[in-house]
């Protein structure tokens, strides 16, 4: 029996950081075609619109068949879904938007990827999980090498209200990791990526409606490094590789994980931007940017070890709430 759920435990472990890996990658992609549609002509705030929505259009008809008409399913969790498309989608870009509007981009991204400290300090409070000398130790690891990665050379000017919205985009993501934990076990993760990216996608439009973010697109070609393509097919690729791929992976990882270990390996995304900003973009990383990867990388380890102690377990991860 326990030879039984010790392979089980380590499965799980296996599958849920394939997918972390695979939605840290795909979500890193985002940031390279997005530079090629803002190069084109396009707002910011116009290709997150786009992304999102076209990845609820990817995933509706995948949920529709996956509910099979209960919509009682859909009742009960009503307010998790809610508060998926808003607190995770909707409102973490809106917040990021706002803040780069006041302050350097590398800093806003640095105040909003401390959110896997965010999860470990809610977990304590929330659900006495007091985190273990490993989980201190790689955080502050993560954070150090996330410092280097993102290698603010422009400076740390930045105004209050600046700090306030890369916070509150803080706060957005580190909800992304706790709300993709949620459910009663019954709710797909596909359904909940669905109806947050559409409810996400929708409240964004409506910002957009009264002047909160701009809105503007064009047809213009989009230019790579190597390539010029149609702005069609980086618009289809962010919706369905970065958004509807990425959030159905993240939703899976999470809830295999748990959100602490989740929002560590998702850390993972900023070395994947790094690697498709060089190969699309020509941006090639530097030095200290590389140490900054192998800091993310041991930090990520460690957590991870701290994570099959049992005193220090996410409560996600523990069978009576699977």
């Amino acid at each position: 029996m326990a030879t039984m759920t010790h392979d089980n435990t380590a499965q799980r472990l296996r599958a849920g950081l394939l997918c972390a890996v695979v939605s840290a990658s795909s979500f890193g992609l985002s940031g390279s075609l997005a530079r090629g549609l803002m190069n084109a002509g396009w707002s910011s705030a116009s290709v997150v619109v786009v992304r999102v929505l076209v990845a609820a259009a990817v995933l509706a008809p995948i949920a529709v068949v996956q509910l099979r008409g209960a919509r009682d399913l859909l009742r009960r969790n009503a307010s998790l879904i809610t508060a998926y498309g808003l607190f995770a989608v909707a409102g973490t870009q809106l917040a990021y938007f706002n803040a780069v509007a006041h302050m350097q981009v590398g800093v806003a991204l640095l105040i909003e990827y401390t959110a896997p400290v965010a999860v470990v300090g809610w977990l304590w409070l929330r659900h006495r999980q007091r985190p273990g000398a490993a989980t201190v130790l790689g955080a502050a690891l993560g954070m150090t090498g996330l410092i280097l990665v993102i290698d603010l050379h422009s400076g740390l000017a930045a105004s209050g209200v600046g700090i306030a919205w890369a916070l509150a985009a803080m706060i957005g993501a580190a909800a992304y990791f706790l709300l993709s934990a949620q459910g009663d076990g019954t709710l797909p993760g596909t359904v909940l990526a669905a109806g947050g990216l559409l409810l996400g996608g929708l409240a964004l439009l409506a910002a957009g409606a009264i002047g909160i973010v701009p809105l503007h697109a064009t047809t213009n070609p989009v230019v790579f490094q190597h390539i010029t393509v149609s702005w069609w097919l980086p618009v289809l690729t962010l919706g369905t590789i970065t958004a509807a791929l990425a959030y159905v992976s993240g939703i899976a990882a999470t809830r295999l994980l748990g959100s602490r270990l989740a929002s560590f390996v998702a850390l993972f995304e900023v070395l994947a931007a790094l690697a498709f900003a060089w190969a699309l973009l020509g941006e090639s990383p530097r030095p200290v940017q590389l140490l900054g990867g192998a800091l993310i990388l041991v930090g990520v380890i460690t957590v991870r070890r701290d994570e099959t102690t049992p005193d220090h377990a996410d409560p996600a991860t523990r069978p009576s709430q699977a």
